[in-house]
């Protein structure tokens, strides 16, 4: 009985902290919206400045508090979302007059969406909540944080140093915040709460769908299951060497991480040797049958210890022995969905292995293990053949990466893409956009449009003979609305 007051003692103040934190967001958002651009750059220098300075503790609290993934990869992603990203938005028009088109006299002009909610994932806690704080700072709106559970004391500390980095720098007080107490009850409340806005969720799917069901605006991704497709003309080292860094990249936490490996059969034994090479270890079918045991409960739903675990504590975990300094494990796969798990999204150091004829083959695979639940999402390709490379575009993916480590490639590290750690996954992918998340989807743009084409004279002129008099039974051919169409199509080429 005491345990069920308990409970219900703390859903009812975790309801209330949100209601507090998206009533204190919203009037902060209010006085952020009244900053100039020059004001809001000099916040979001001391808000890079304050994750550069508390980016290793940030990283050893994230590890130590969920388990999930490297220290070290975890530094690089809360730099990366801060410095690498400051340098990229730094020059994005985001307030007042953005753009001016003199020709058609028409003037855009940015205003910030309001207060937004960030859903956080457990894998990339505190990298995410420093991205999504400085990129609504960017765009002049508030943020309030739903943690996860498993890493609320992270991401709640990554939030606080945001919010005090940037009230220290000018911005208002509670311009970002965080629930201390979180519950789904919670996260419902401030999906909901009339203060909110816009949503940007990153987490599973069941999160992100009901972003989007809550009925607000919302831009949200959801899971990669990205193929990786090492055709005949590859750079065979090059490509192992790319797959090995991206997969224990944070030991595969990031959502753009590979999760299957589709070879040629006439290169399968190169590749093969070059992963044993480079520390892959390839699994027999009874040992990838203990390790899938191990990675998935309730169907094909990641065991939350297995995610971002190192290769050999899965295969410890799973009961089998694999050479000392084993860096990824590979099971051959030969179907994809129910009987196959490995062909499901794996968030850690476990990859399957498929063969294929040709690039044909290549591309139906791809397709499959794409619609297995990663549409819309990420595809890898490794090849020395452009023109194969366009090819593979038709695919349902929103990014393809050419000859590049998957989760780095995604996220912009390794490319030319927007740094970003919210994906989206386009229509295809039940996202409301396809591309990488910036200040730029954070604003509304109005428009001054002045008038170029005079219509009083054209309506005035055609008006006779276009109506007939009110109240008047005589009826208009079709003859006499063609002839006043064309008078009027007339007029309007003479004005131009």
């Amino acid at each position: 009985m005491n345990t069920r007051v308990e409970n219900y003692d703390y859903d009812l103040q975790s309801v209330q902290e949100t209601r507090s934190l998206a009533r204190l967001g919203k009037q902060a958002q209010t006085e952020l919206a009244k900053l100039n651009c020059e004001q809001i750059d000099r916040i979001i220098r001391n808000m890079v400045k304050a994750a550069e300075e508390n980016a290793v503790s940030l990283a050893k609290m994230a590890v130590e508090e969920t388990g999930f993934g490297k220290v070290e990869d975890k530094i690089f992603k809360n730099r990366f979302a801060s410095s690498e990203l400051y340098e990229f938005i730094k020059p994005m028009k985001t307030i007042g007059i953005i753009k001016e088109d003199k020709i058609n006299k028409m003037m855009e002009i940015a205003e910030p969406v309001g207060l937004l909610m960030g859903i956080i994932p457990s894998t990339n806690p505190t990298s995410t909540a420093i991205y999504k704080s400085i990129i609504a700072i960017k765009s002049r709106n508030g943020i309030v944080f739903s943690p996860h559970p498993s890493a609320v004391k992270c991401t709640l500390q990554a939030a606080r140093l945001m919010n005090e980095a940037a009230v220290a720098a000018g911005a208002p007080a509670n311009s970002i915040g965080c629930i201390a107490k979180p519950s789904m009850e919670a996260t419902n409340e401030l999906m909901k709460c009339d203060e909110i806005a816009m949503i940007i969720a990153t987490g599973g799917a069941a999160m992100v769908k009901a972003a989007y069901s809550a009925g607000k605006p919302a831009l949200g991704v959801g899971p990669g299951n990205v193929p990786a497709y090492i055709e005949r003309s590859a750079n065979i080292p090059k490509a192992v060497s790319n797959i090995i860094a991206s997969k224990t990249f944070d030991n595969g936490t990031i959502c753009a991480s590979e999760q299957s490996v589709i070879v040629e059969e006439c290169i399968r034994e190169q590749v093969m040797e070059e992963f044993r090479r480079q520390g892959g270890y390839f699994m027999t079918p009874a040992e990838t049958e203990q390790v899938a045991q191990k990675l998935f409960v309730r169907g094909h739903a990641m065991n939350a210890k297995m995610v971002g675990r190192s290769a050999e504590i899965i295969a410890n975990s799973a009961g089998i022995t694999v050479p000392p300094g084993t860096k990824v494990l590979l099971g051959e796969q030969q179907g994809v969905g129910e009987g196959y798990p490995l062909s499901y999204e794996k968030l850690t150091t476990v990859l399957a292995f498929y063969t294929v004829q040709d690039w044909h083959q290549a591309c139906e695979l791809c397709i499959k293990l794409l619609n297995n639940g990663g549409v819309g999402h990420s595809l890898s390709i490794h090849t020395e053949t452009p023109e194969l490379a366009i090819k593979f575009s038709e695919k349902p993916v929103f990014r393809i990466l050419v000859n590049t480590p998957s989760s780095q490639g995604g996220v912009g590290a390794s490319t030319g893409l927007s740094p970003a750690f919210t994906l989206g996954c386009g229509t295809w992918g039940g996202s409301a956009t396809s591309d990488n998340v910036t200040p730029l989807h954070l604003i509304n743009i109005k428009r001054i449009a002045y008038g170029i084409k005079d219509f009083t004279e054209t309506t005035t002129a055609s008006s006779p003979r276009c109506l007939a008099p009110i109240g008047s039974s005589a009826a208009i051919s079709d003859d006499q609305i063609m002839s006043a169409v064309n008078e009027v199509i007339s007029l309007l080429s003479q004005k131009r």
